[in-house]
């Protein structure tokens, strides 16, 4: 199967990030075909400052590649960077049908908090589609939260297809991403950017050790008894522990004498080792940023291969003239 998935430059990649969703899009790139793309043009909707834009699209790159992303399983590449997208998305927005857009999470949430929603906002759910269609994509891991998307391109692909043609466009189906990894942020909430709550997956260990310290616990005294399952530290610790490991802490949580300082101390020990050979690789791919770069440009030449070939297809079935040859 040919898998696709997107992520945004939006900020630092957090723990809540790579559970709930690289960890996941790394062990899909041993399929037949993945393109994973650097979402840079969807986060111009929210990130406006262009040095801002460009050291996110450059941290996201390096982060992927050190978390296991290999070039030579999947395609990496700049959204950007693949110009066709652009022009199947006007021709995808010929034919979508206002009251589709009108119903879309995101618009709706930005209307109903009375926000100002600019046309980029309101017509993303076609240039997301039309990054899905372009690449003949037939799985899209997403999270619960984002499978209305996948059924607005359905519905878009469809639409296309009743009038040009059937086999013009391939409908993707949706793998929603295991949500059994609950990753709880620092005030026990669901991690997230837009709480303020996330921990960091690469930065120092000093500021990444504070950040730890300060998970919000209760007040409970160190020698009395403990409940592992209702602490944000404890749920954090089993992301990286073993079942043994597991078990071993929360019987200590249960016995009573331990502190929630000294199980913070363990969740960071944890972490810093689970994520010990990703710093490392990262370091390394700091000090080789040309190599990053052509990592990118050999992603979008590849990706640009297949994005032509779906264009053409289109452009025909649509009653344009063939691509010009490239420049």
């Amino acid at each position: 199967m040919k898998v696709l998935s997107g992520i945004q430059p939006t900020g630092r990649f957090h723990w809540g990030n790579y559970f709930g969703a690289i960890r996941q899009y790394i062990e899909l790139q041993d399929n037949e075909q993945s393109f994973y793309f650097i979402a840079d043009l969807h986060a111009l909707t929210t990130v406006r400052d262009p040095k801002v834009l460009r050291q996110n699209i450059q941290d996201s790159a390096l982060d992927l590649l050190a978390l296991g992303l290999q070039p030579e399983k999947a395609t990496l590449f700049r959204q950007s960077d693949v110009p066709e997208v652009a022009e199947l998305t006007w021709l995808l927005m010929t034919i979508t049908q206002m009251h589709l857009l009108e119903k879309c999470h995101a618009y709706k949430d930005k209307k109903a908090r009375g926000l100002a929603a600019d046309a980029g906002l309101f017509t993303y759910p076609v240039l997301m589609a039309a990054d899905i269609l372009m690449y003949d994509s037939n799985v899209v891991p997403v999270g619960v939260d984002q499978v209305q998307h996948i059924e607005v391109t359905r519905d878009l692909a469809q639409r296309f297809n009743s009038l040009y043609g059937d086999d013009c466009l391939v409908l993707p189906e949706a793998h929603v991403l295991d949500s059994s990894a609950k990753v709880p942020g620092t005030d026990g909430e669901k991690m997230s950017k837009s709480y303020g709550n996330t921990i960091p997956l690469f930065d120092t260990p000093k500021k990444i050790r504070k950040i730890i310290n300060r998970i919000k616990t209760d007040s409970t005294p160190v020698e009395d008894p403990k409940t592992p399952e209702a602490c944000a530290v404890f749920n954090l610790y089993r992301l990286f522990a073993t079942p043994q490991q597991q078990d071993e802490l929360a019987a200590r949580y249960r016995a009573g004498g331990m502190g929630y300082g000294e199980a913070k101390t363990t969740l960071y020990e944890a972490a810093m080792a689970y994520f010990s050979e990703s710093f490392e690789k990262r370091a390394d791919l700091e000090q080789r940023p040309d190599d990053v770069e052509d990592i990118l440009l050999q992603g979008a030449k590849q990706a640009r291969q297949k994005a032509r070939d779906v264009l053409e297809r289109v452009r025909t079935a649509c009653g344009l003239k063939s691509l010009p040859p490239e420049l």
